[in-house]
């Protein structure tokens, strides 16, 4: 476990050189449509309630898409010895603790800046990400830019090495599994000096499979840098409708089996860098005209509708070797006519995810302070029906208190056997033995140097990028674009927020560099928004 060795020692506040350039994609809006999804960070406000406690390098193989076994992969005896033998040692609140993955505020594990701690301290009772590890021996915490985690790559790293000596200092000694939403695209936490790819529409538009997988890699390859283990991505939801409000462009796409092949090559691709996947949203968050940040949607798929159009990608990373598949808070009366989302269904997430489908890898919940899973019961209940459901880690409670002490409570009562308890952390701690972290859970500042924002990486998203872009129509011959007879063009586009490290809103960009040709360009955005919090 390595618990006695010092993490490396990393400077924070040293900004990475990203030799990159960028290149421009034009189009006219007034001719044609091209799909293509400008790689962007988005901010989201902090969304989480107060809550304080009252608790006492991975060598990992690429998973092949035809694997017989249906479950995590690469799979070791020696990974599940090693965290049974952790299991057998740990406590009932350590165990709990492992199921818990939650955001914390400030860009250093045991210094946060006043405003962060202060934050720290009227959600949790402590001031800092080190504090709250040790108060609740968390399984493990999620990066986002709104709870300033994020600040450049060697920052990055530096809180990941602090949070993971906090872990190591402490009775149980296991380290977390560090993770964060990084579909590219629209959904990026991590922006410049780390390499930008294209999102999932613009990689679907391309349809070239090795360029999905070798994004993949790139990203896993820079997350596993910054001390980053689990990717909430690939989204394996398939966008039929194309007024959703929540998965849009992060989706690969409407065809099922076009999808069900990307979302395979990028969980081969995370996962040989050495970072877990996370398939979402199950059972299919692609057919939805609400969105469940805000509210309940309902599928109204019947069941061989599933099976045709939702089941394929969820089945194919499961093929693929999928670490972990992500719930939906969502209705879907085909697969079980109870009024409960999908995160608090047992037909749903044990009968057809488990027995039906064969996974046995870590499930998730999509993030419990979301309004589609609270509608019906308080928040101290929701965790309890996830994990009778048979999900594993429990995303970012609203009232950690009442969610801690409602497990507890169900445990000791017997509502949850502690045979069950066990089967979710012995999951978590398979998934960090199998990811490496158990041997190696600290970074380097010379991994990050090495790896992220390279040359050699931003050369291979440009090559991708040259191959996402899609004409899909072209009247009247209006393309290619002349400055005798187009001078003034209008960019029209959706700008959710100014992305780090690309210059601002995509269409102010292209405008901008739509003028440098000669053109007279004017820039219209046709929404704003915020990213999907946290997945």
């Amino acid at each position: 476990m390595n618990a006695s060795r010092p993490p490396p020692k990393l400077m924070e506040g040293v900004r990475v050189h990203n030799p990159t350039s960028r290149r421009t994609l034009l189009a006219a809006a007034t001719a044609a449509v091209a799909s293509a999804c400008s790689p962007r960070t988005f901010s989201s406000p902090a969304t989480s309630a107060s809550a304080s406690p009252s608790a006492s390098a991975s060598a990992s193989a690429t998973p092949s898409a035809s694997a017989a076994r249906r479950s995590p992969a690469p799979a070791r005896s020696s990974d599940r010895d090693r965290a049974s033998a952790l299991l057998g040692r740990m406590t009932l609140d350590q165990k709990i603790g492992q199921l818990f993955v939650l955001s914390v505020y400030g860009h250093s594990a045991t210094a946060p800046d006043p405003g962060d701690a202060a934050a720290n301290r009227k959600k949790y009772g402590v001031g800092s990400a080190a504090e709250l590890v040790a108060k609740y021996h968390l399984g493990g915490i999620m990066y986002t830019e709104w709870a300033h985690n994020i600040r450049d790559p060697r920052q990055i790293a530096a809180l990941s090495n602090g949070i993971q000596k906090a872990a190591l200092d402490g009775p149980a000694g296991v380290p977390l599994l560090l993770s964060t939403d990084q579909e590219h695209g629209m959904v990026a936490r991590i922006g410049a000096p780390a390499t930008l790819l294209p999102g999932a529409m613009a990689l679907g538009a391309g349809g070239h499979v090795p360029d999905v997988r070798a994004a993949a890699r790139v990203a896993g390859a820079e997350l596993a840098a910054l001390g980053i283990r689990q990717d909430y991505a690939p989204d394996a939801d398939v966008n039929v409708d194309p007024a959703n409000p929540v998965i849009g462009i992060r989706s690969f796409g409407a065809n099922p089996k076009a999808v069900a092949r990307l979302v395979a090559a990028q969980v081969e691709g995370y996962q040989a860098a050495g970072v877990a996947a996370t398939a979402k949203h199950f059972p299919g968050h692609g057919d939805t005209s609400v969105d469940s940040h805000v509210g309940l949607p309902t599928i109204t798929h019947s069941r061989k509708e599933w099976e045709r159009l939702d089941a394929p990608p969820f089945r194919a990373a499961i093929a693929a070797g999928i670490d972990s598949v992500m719930t939906a808070h969502l209705l879907f009366p085909a697969l079980d006519p109870a009024d409960d989302p999908a995160t608090l269904s047992r037909p749903i997430i044990t009968g057809v995810l488990r027995e039906e489908l064969g996974y046995d890898g870590v499930v998730i919940t999509d993030s419990l302070g979301m309004q589609g899973v609270r509608e019906k019961y308080g928040d101290g209940r929701v965790p309890v029906l996830a994990l009778k459901a048979g999900v594993d880690q429990l995303l970012t409670p609203p009232d950690l208190p009442a969610a801690w002490n409602s497990v507890r409570t169900a445990v000791r009562k017997g509502e949850i056997s502690e045979a069950r308890l066990d089967a979710s952390v012995l999951r978590i701690l398979e998934l960090k033995a199998r990811r490496g972290l158990l041997d190696e859970p600290y970074t380097s500042g010379r991994a990050v140097d090495r790896t992220v924002g390279t040359r050699e990486h931003a050369a291979t998203a440009a090559r991708i990028a040259d191959r996402t872009t899609t004409l899909i129509t072209n009247r009247g011959g209006l393309l290619p674009l002349s400055r005798r007879r187009h001078r003034k063009l209008l960019v029209v586009g959706v700008d959710p927020a100014a992305p780090t490290g690309t210059g601002g809103p995509p269409t102010a960009v292209l405008a901008r560099a739509l003028d440098a040709l000669g053109f007279t360009a004017k820039a219209l955005s046709t929404g704003t928004g915020s990213a999907p919090d946290p997945s």
